[in-house]
């Protein structure tokens, strides 16, 4: 017989190390891109501003959906933070988004 404290902390366990799947509209990421992204990443993420990565060629995208949330909520070089401006689900639109880019 499994202990109730065994069991306990295995839920518990279990709650921390899962995370929620949230379902993201690439056509809202697509306008949350063109007003905040277009004029550095380009239109079809190419980029127009040295230094900006270039989501065409897959430059920052080999990262999962909750680094690249971070990375956009904190800002990285000519590329402002963007926590308390976008909601988290805004952002991972964005995210979907930028990964259709080819």
């Amino acid at each position: 017989m499994i202990p109730r404290k065994m069991i306990f902390f295995t839920l518990l366990l279990t709650l921390f190390l899962s995370t929620a799947s949230i379902a993201s509209n690439i056509n809202n990421g697509q306008k949350i891109y063109q007003l905040y992204c277009v004029m550095c990443h380009g239109n079809s993420g190419k980029s127009v501003m040295a230094g900006a990565a270039e989501f065409n060629r897959g430059e920052g995208l080999f990262q999962s959906d909750h680094s690249l949330l971070e990375r956009i909520n904190s800002g990285k070089n000519a590329c402002p933070a963007y926590r308390g401006i976008l909601t988290e689900q805004k952002i991972f639109d964005v995210i979907a988004y930028i990964r259709t880019f080819n």
